[in-house]
């Protein structure tokens, strides 16, 4: 009997044809005070794109007016399509959420705050009609503070170094991306999506265009330093199994360190009299047996943590819930409603 080959999956990835549908995908959290500014700013521009636009805002479970003004807004302009979280699931999930919903020849995703501008649009236009499939927009001049910007500026550039694919530096969110990387990220079944990550996994043509980030245009950040924290730890365990490399050769060191150790402590007491007169008389070995514990226990914490980590999104995969529970919407086509749960599913 012939042996069997290896498994393989096959992501549909249509070419562009036709290219006369723009599809924006914008997450909101709270975003009452920014709305109405919002609707009036990418509602003006759309009409300068030349391209039939759908604009998809996916509510994340918000406790203010938010819902009612996505309402207000669609039956005023049925190009806003609107879908409602049962709770808050995320900000990246809200994305995949807007991705798997959204019909358009190029998608771009966007932040409701403003901080990233809808008149760039154009230009990531203008760089998926030269046919690039990813367009990501490169962020200078953060409006935050400097000890935000350092960890930025450092997950970047750590990130980089520990996956094996090229990943841009100082990009978020604010992008555009082909049909095809769309179908191709919604084939992908993962749970703990770092979408940024993913975008740059899929391959394709991409290319970047720099850009001012502006301050937000109102109200306060949604992303605390914990919500930023479980996004950087996302990306990086989700991309990269260097942090369990990094924890095998920590083992061996402290290893190679204990060895050392003992060689010492056995030659203070063989040559006792020539160490005293160096200054390294051999004491008591409480403190030392101290010391050596504490180390070897912070390290293997730190080793089981790391563990811990890739076992957990073991744990969540396998479970195979949906990313999404849909409270409402408007908008979305009946056809589409059946499909509340999650791509792949």
């Amino acid at each position: 009997m012939a042996k069997p080959g290896p498994v393989c999956y096959l992501i549909a990835v249509p070419d562009q044809i036709g290219r006369n549908r723009i599809s924006i995908i914008i997450p909101c959290f709270n975003e009452e005070a920014v709305l109405p500014e919002l609707f009036e700013r990418v509602g003006y521009l759309a009409a300068t794109w030349g391209l039939e636009p759908e604009i998809i805002c996916v509510d994340d479970g918000s406790r203010d007016r938010t819902w009612e003004l996505l309402l207000a807004q669609n039956q005023k302009d049925p190009r806003w399509r609107c879908l409602r979280f049962a709770r808050n699931f995320g900000h990246q999930i809200a994305v995949s959420a807007g991705l798997f919903y959204a019909d358009g020849d190029a998608v771009v995703v966007m932040d409701a705050d403003l901080e990233d501008p809808p008149e760039e649009i154009p230009r990531l236009l203008e760089k998926w009609r030269a046919g690039y499939d990813v367009v990501y927009a490169i962020r200078q001049n953060r409006k935050e503070g400097w000890v935000k910007r350092l960890c930025y500026w450092g997950f970047y550039r750590v990130m980089a170094r520990l996956v094996s694919f090229e990943i841009p530096l100082d990009t978020g969110d604010f992008c555009l991306l082909s049909r095809r990387v769309v179908e191709t990220i919604n084939g992908m079944p993962e749970r703990n999506r770092f979408v940024r990550g993913l975008r740059a996994w899929s391959g394709f043509q991409q290319t970047g265009i720099a850009y001012e980030r502006a301050a937000r245009f109102a109200g306060a950040t949604k992303y605390s330093f914990g919500k930023l924290l479980k996004l950087a730890t996302d990306g990086l365990f989700s991309f990269s199994t260097v942090p369990l490399r990094v924890a095998t050769w920590l083992g061996l060191w402290v290893s190679a360190l204990a060895f050392f150790g003992v060689v010492f402590t056995l030659a203070q007491k063989i040559f006792s009299t020539q160490f005293e007169r160096i200054g390294l008389k051999p004491s008591a070995g409480f403190p030392t047996i101290m010391i050596s514990i504490l180390f070897l226990g912070g390290v293997q914490l730190v080793c089981l943590g790391i563990l811990g980590e890739y076992i957990g999104r073991i744990y969540e995969e396998v479970k195979g819930r949906p990313l999404w529970i849909l409270r409402d919407s408007a908008g979305i086509a009946a056809r589409d409603r059946k499909m509340t749960g999650a791509p792949g599913a």
